[in-house]
């Protein structure tokens, strides 16, 4: 039978949870796995809008490009357990994957539920006690290392190690309610300013609401405060009934924290970023002869979108009733500019139910980068969302679960005041020595990219 000194509770079942329960179990330890919701990896199952982007297959130096927040701190943690080994694990356990266009990596099936499976069956295999619709009020110590967790029904179970896996603040219908941040700030733990993150942003004009469903694909987004720019990417993008969404969106919302004063930033949508401003000019010019003697408005067709050409007069200056051989070179001119740069305010952004992330948590300078344990309390270990980690989209934030989760479970042990703090570094035991540096992806779906904008 196991004894306390050798038990170890995770809390929280979803990506960083179960993987770290997994690793717990992996290295030794009696793990009870205690998940709130009635069924694990529950935010798992709308993510990649119900495919799960699981990860995202990319090399090491372009994965920390796409990490916001703290990613020197993630260095450790990554390269104890990066996609490869993730992959590896999935497929070894019954998840076959698939690449798709910017790298990110699905399940082959396109159901989340298989990622959960998978998950399910190495935690049995591993011997691991998981306990749904339970929830954790607090995690309790002696003043100086772990002794247990508090239950909501008054018990309490009896742990040397807890790791805390609980998630942000965002999709709280999934269970994530900042549970971990009052739990780390009750054990004296730092919790930096929360806000959501790669969420949609609204604008300050009106005219959205004409656009309203349009998707631009193959634009390039920049957004500046001032004179700094802030993000800068390439992709698709959508208008809303309040402002903007859609891949580029979100990447640029994370970023939107980053700005300094009061002053909102500015978008500015390249709307034919494989042109530079003279060939985009050759190429009205091209459009404009062909149209020479009909009305401005009745010749836009070949440049943008129907939904969009109201707006682009609008803007433009133009009349639209002038006949096309009349427009001016001042007059093309100004069209060439709006094209490069068809910008919008932004007024603010969504709020934590539109969210997918949340962006800010639990303090990484208390926290040990090689084993996610606090520097504050021992026996005591943090993974995921619940930390003050973020990244992009494309698979790089249930990366950062996968990589953090690991870390924490593989490093769990007895505490007590004669054991030092664990700084061994090893890689993933889950696999024999550097196989999954060989693991593969299914390539399937992939597609290029247009070469001239919308």
């Amino acid at each position: 039978m196991c004894t306390d000194r050798n038990q170890a509770v995770v809390i929280g079942g979803g990506a960083a949870g179960m993987i770290a329960a997994a690793a717990a179990a992996e290295n030794g330890r009696h793990v009870i796995l205690l998940e709130k919701n009635e069924k694990l990896g529950k935010k798992l199952y709308i993510t990649g809008k119900g495919r799960c982007n699981v990860t995202n297959a990319c090399g090491r130096d372009q994965f920390f490009q796409n990490i916001v927040s703290n990613p020197k701190f993630l260095y450790s943690a990554f390269d104890r357990f990066d996609n490869k080994c993730l992959v590896k694990m999935l497929e070894d356990n019954g998840c076959n994957l698939k690449e798709e266009r910017g790298e990110r990596v699905f399940p082959v099936s396109d159901h989340a539920s298989d990622v959960t499976a998978a998950f399910e069956r190495l935690l049995k295999k591993r011997g691991v006690q998981v306990r749904l619709r339970t929830e954790v009020k607090a995690v309790e110590t002696d003043g100086e290392k772990i002794t247990g967790v508090l239950l909501a029904d008054g018990s309490v179970i009896p742990a040397a190690c807890v790791i805390v896996a609980t998630g942000g603040m965002s999709y709280r219908s999934t269970g994530s309610t900042g549970d971990g941040h009052r739990m780390a700030q009750a054990l004296g733990h730092k919790v930096t300013d929360c806000a959501p993150a790669l969420v949609s942003l609204e604008t300050e004009e009106d005219w959205c609401k004409k656009l309203q469903g349009l998707s631009l694909k193959n634009v390039s987004l920049t957004m500046s405060c001032g004179k700094k720019k802030l993000y800068q990417g390439f992709g698709e993008m959508l208008f809303t009934h309040y402002g903007v969404s859609g891949p580029l969106v979100l990447s640029a919302s994370s970023f939107y924290g980053k700005k300094k004063g009061a002053d909102e930033p500015v978008l500015a949508i390249d709307l034919k970023p494989a042109l530079s401003e003279e060939q985009l000019d050759k190429r009205i010019l091209r459009d404009f002869e062909e149209n020479r003697n009909r009305q401005f408005k009745n010749a836009l067709g070949g440049l943008y979108p129907s939904k969009l050409i109201s707006v682009m007069i609008e803007r433009s200056g133009i009349d639209p009733e002038k006949k096309v051989h009349a427009v001016t070179k001042q007059e093309r001119q100004r069209l060439v500019e709006l094209t490069k740069a068809f910008t919008l305010r932004v007024r603010g952004k969504r709020g934590f139910e539109e969210a997918v992330i949340t962006q800010g948590g639990v303090s990484v300078k208390e926290v040990n980068p090689s084993t996610m344990e606090s520097k504050l309390v021992r026996g005591l270990y943090f993974a995921g969302e619940v930390l003050d980690l973020d990244g992009l989209t494309g698979g790089f934030n249930l990366q950062i679960a996968w990589s953090t989760g690991y870390a924490a479970g593989s490093s769990v042990k007895s505490v007590s005041k004669d054991v030092p703090p664990l700084d061994r570094t090893p890689r993933s035991t889950m696999f024999r020595a550097g196989e999954c540096q060989s693991a593969a992806f299914s390539v399937k779906n992939q597609k290029g990219r247009g070469s001239d904008g919308i």
